[in-house]
């Protein structure tokens, strides 16, 4: 018997999507499998859009096939292809990621950015607070001229994540063990400070993706209903001695609380505060200088 062109564990890399597509299409919707599957293959393959329209009617070997299978079984677990690959990719940049970190949303990079606009000035001492995988403190120390970047986090997993983005993309920020509730001292060593904290409230977890809620780590998430501005009430406090005059705090938000957020950091003196919408047009991030000449 003539053996088949195409072994039985072979398969033709068009019908290896649609059986990607077959496969999840009960659990996800149809935009969401599409970047599923550029992310499939690019990761294992290196290939782009173009390289997969191309190369459509190319033989993929079982092993490649075999490969892919395991990751759709593991998104049909509803675990995040980002932590399947272990990695993700932000303003630019891939960063290493893992079940201790949050995934970097593309809403940060709007943060990133907007700091980035903000502060032309060289030699800038920054400080990201819940620092996580790293992926702001990163990004704003290859960014900024000449910056200063510390970073901080209470978790031992996300620091060592952290630490390994920061190496491998040859980024210099000094990471520390802290608690962003007990923040003190440092008085006047910063000129600016950024934050993406906890600041779902615990009423909202019912409406949580299950891929977030049974993956991703509970504690970077949530706050509690009664004191949903916790972490930003305490990283605003250390600012006022902590940021040099005419510094700013820089905050990623729930858009629940935007007002508050602004109600908050105006009685505790901060000028200048501007809540800025995200791609979405929700209130999403908030700017605030603390008190002096204006920049």
């Amino acid at each position: 018997m003539k053996k088949s062109i195409v072994d039985m564990h072979d398969q033709v890399l068009s019908q290896t999507i649609a059986n990607i597509r077959h496969r999840l299409s009960d659990k996800y919707a149809k935009g969401e499998i599409d970047a599923f599957v550029r992310i499939i293959f690019r990761q294992l393959m290196r290939y782009e859009p173009v390289d997969i329209l191309l190369h459509k009617d190319s033989v993929l070997s079982g092993f490649i096939v075999g490969k892919i299978d395991k990751v759709v079984d593991e998104l049909l677990k509803n675990r995040p292809i980002q932590y399947i690959f272990g990695q993700t990719y932000f303003c630019g940049h891939t960063f290493k990621v893992d079940e201790s970190t949050l995934i970097p949303r593309p809403e940060t990079e709007e943060l990133v950015d907007w700091i980035v606009d903000d502060n032309k000035k060289t030699d800038l001492r920054v400080l990201d607070c819940g620092t996580g995988s790293g992926c702001i403190a990163v990004s704003l120390a290859l960014a900024l001229k000449f910056a200063v970047v510390d970073a901080i986090d209470i978790s031992d997993g996300a620091l060592s994540v952290a630490r390994s983005n920061a190496e491998a993309l040859k980024a210099d920020v000094a990471f520390a063990k802290r608690d962003i509730l007990t923040l003190s001292g440092d008085a006047c060593r910063y000129d600016i400070i950024v934050s993406n904290p906890p600041y779902i409230a615990d009423s909202e977890r019912k409406a949580m993706e299950p891929n977030v809620l049974d993956y991703e780590p509970a504690t970077a998430l949530f706050v509690p209903d009664a004191d949903p501005l916790r972490f930003y009430r305490a990283i605003a406090r250390y600012g006022l001695g902590a940021l040099r005059q005419n510094g700013r705090l820089y905050f990623e938000i729930n858009s629940r609380f935007s007002a508050e957020m602004r109600q908050m950091l105006e009685a505790m003196g901060y000028v200048d505060v501007e809540v800025r919408p995200d791609i979405s047009r929700r209130p999403r991030f908030v700017r605030a200088v603390k008190g002096g000449d204006r920049w």
